[in-house]
């Protein structure tokens, strides 16, 4: 999935600026065929690729058996990592996303 960049904020994750926030946020992170891989909590693997400075690309894929605690856990840190690479909040990003598949843009 697709997510919009904060105009101007896209600059800092240019360079290593993205794999520096991830390896602050998630720790452990490697490159694949030009994505940043990493895995945590109950998400078993989280795929970010920075396509333009306003797109950012995220796959993720979760362990359905996880604890709560575990869901939790990966939900917040998630979250996190999406405000400070995208620098819009979880609401922001909601919103942003309804509107995009109102137009038939998704």
């Amino acid at each position: 999935m697709e997510f919009d960049i904060k105009k101007g904020h896209g600059a800092s994750l240019e360079g290593d600026g993205l794999k520096d926030l991830m390896k602050s946020i998630f720790g452990n992170v490697k490159e694949e065929n030009g994505a940043l891989v990493t895995s945590f909590g109950a998400t078993t693997r989280f795929e970010v690729k920075l396509v333009s400075k306003s797109v950012l690309s995220v796959v993720s894929t979760s362990d359905k058996n996880a604890s709560t605690d575990a869901m939790m856990e990966s939900n917040r840190k998630y979250n996190e990592f999406m405000e400070k690479a995208t620098g819009f909040n979880a609401k922001e990003r909601s919103k942003r996303l309804q509107k995009k598949a109102k137009e038939g843009k998704l």
